[in-house]
């Protein structure tokens, strides 16, 4: 399967923040980038023009928090945090994403019916 880059995430990456935030904790930028590549078996590519700016609309949504840590490495870096208002938009995105998903193999399911 090939790489999917981040544009083409696009309206996911947020859903993938919020859902990895919710799940590990609060992390840095790279970190959840990393963890997208590593939970998608590399399929999913995030580039840091991509991320940041995801994080900073969460944030300015009320969705994210943040706050000064020392990385795994020693250094600075601004760790995000899912609030209680990012915890709801999650599951209500995660429903309807849901819910979009199973629609969509319907339709392709029918479509590859009839190529058959």
């Amino acid at each position: 399967m090939g790489k999917v880059e981040s544009g083409s995430l696009y309206g996911s990456l947020e859903l993938l923040i919020l859902k990895i935030l919710s799940h590990q904790g609060p992390m840095h930028g790279l970190a959840i980038a990393r963890h997208i590549s590593r939970e998608s078996e590399d399929t999913f590519t995030v580039d840091m023009g991509s991320l940041y700016p995801a994080l900073h609309r969460l944030q300015g949504r009320g969705f994210l928090t943040w706050e000064w840590l020392t990385s795994e490495k020693n250094r600075r870096a601004k760790y995000y945090a899912l609030t209680p208002q990012g915890e709801k938009h999650l599951h209500r995105e995660l429903a309807c994403w849901i819910g979009n998903t199973r629609a969509m193999l319907k339709v392709l399911e029918l479509a590859s019916e009839d190529l058959s």
